[in-house]
């Protein structure tokens, strides 16, 4: 009756820490992650043996490090799913401070794969990019000094926010990652539009990407090769673009059968850059929709609770991460059919990858931490008079 009455899920004193996540969680949001992990899982099977094949590896070697690192993710979702706000920021701050160092020492430590960017650190049995594990943490402290900012007396948390951004898009560009560059920059905006920020001053930050963008198709051929190829009226059949674009041609909408697409023979990043294509020939556009469906359900559920939520801190935290959630898919799908530029980006919890998997996890889980129902947690209650504060 008290739910009905104020809208809040009222306070259980000594309630054990699993029945009350159980009980405040987001099951719908933890649904939707759980099927989009099974469909990597699905498609990982379709894509990867002919890779292991060709690099004299067993047949199910990615599958079974894919499913490895899938439960190491989860793990972590939900462990960080049941801390509370702000042992989520105070997390965050240390891990950003780790991770910014370690984005720092790349150039020197570092290395490509052959792959031209200094993104990774190689460990022999496994890799590691830092920037992974930068987004989620750095929008989480980004938040913190944004909200702060908005407190009588606080400290100048948009400017410091903001050069903190800078600094990391720095290193970004640096390695290069445009891609993850962009992400970062995204988040920030959304969290400095959320927060109040003028709309004239977002425009000329617009202007800004403008103008650095152009910057760097002149002076970084990494950069040209790639707008070029975007612009370009023709496709290469040959490259991994005219691949995918074919595959995605040729499985329609219902697909060519499991098991019977062709694009994972020839595509070096099927199941990881491209993984969508695989789903597009060998599942259909039917696959492919339910993709969409799953991930536009955790981003618009992630807002409609966060809307609620009368904590500044937690609003603009939730809305950085589920933002960079959701145009993170956005641009690896994109990519795939062609309506935005090779950014070399990964889809969260269905492509290959232990970095993108394990730091996809820990930010779904502070997502779902920040969404979880709160007793006076929600911003009608505190307009209407019922908060204490």
């Amino acid at each position: 009756m008290t739910e009905m009455v104020h809208g809040t899920v009222p306070k259980r004193d000594g309630e054990p820490i699993i029945p009350k996540w159980w009980r405040t969680i987001d099951k719908l949001t933890l649904g939707c992650i759980l099927g989009l992990c099974a469909i990597g899982l699905l498609l990982g099977f379709a894509a990867s043996p002919p890779l292991a094949e060709r690099n004299g590896l067993p047949p199910f070697y990615y599958v079974s490090r894919q499913a490895f690192f899938g439960i190491l993710a989860l793990g972590a979702m939900a462990v960080t799913s049941m801390l509370s706000p702000g042992t989520v920021r105070r997390m965050s701050v240390v891990g950003f401070a780790g991770a910014f160092v370690a984005l720092a020492l790349l150039p020197v430590l570092g290395t490509d794969f052959g792959k031209g960017a200094v993104r990774w650190y190689s460990l022999g049995f496994a890799s590691v990019q830092p920037s992974e594990f930068l987004k989620p943490v750095f929008v989480v402290v980004a938040a913190w000094l944004m909200a702060a900012a908005q407190e009588i007396n606080g400290p100048p948390g948009r400017s410091l926010s903001f050069a903190v951004m800078l600094t990391i898009l720095a290193m970004l560009v640096a390695q290069p990652d445009f891609g993850q560059a962009s992400l970062v920059l995204f988040s920030w905006a959304v969290m400095y539009f959320v927060a109040g920020a003028p709309l004239l001053l977002l425009i000329g930050i617009a202007g800004l990407v403008v103008v650095g963008g152009t910057f760097a198709y002149s002076n970084s051929e990494h950069f040209a090769r790639r707008i070029d190829g975007f612009l370009s009226q023709e496709v290469d059949p040959n490259t991994q673009l005219g691949y995918a674009e074919n595959a995605i041609r040729e499985g329609g909408f219902f697909g060519v059968g499991v098991g019977e697409g062709q694009v994972k023979m020839s595509l070096p990043d099927a199941h990881t850059d491209f993984i969508i294509a695989v789903a597009a020939e060998e599942y259909g556009l039917v696959l492919v929709l339910i993709i969409i469906a799953l991930y536009s359900i955790i981003v618009l559920r992630s807002f409609s609770r966060l809307m609620r939520e009368r904590d500044p801190f937690t609003r603009l935290a939730g809305t950085g991460l589920a933002a960079i959630f959701g145009v993170q898919a956005i641009i690896n799908m994109g990519v795939a059919v062609r309506l935005l530029p090779a950014k070399g980006m990964t889809l969260p919890f269905v492509s290959y990858g232990g970095s993108s998997l394990i730091a996809g996890g820990l930010a779904v889980g502070m997502l779902l931490a920040f969404t979880r129902t709160r007793p006076q947690g929600e911003i009608g209650d505190f307009l209407s008079g019922r908060g204490k504060g």
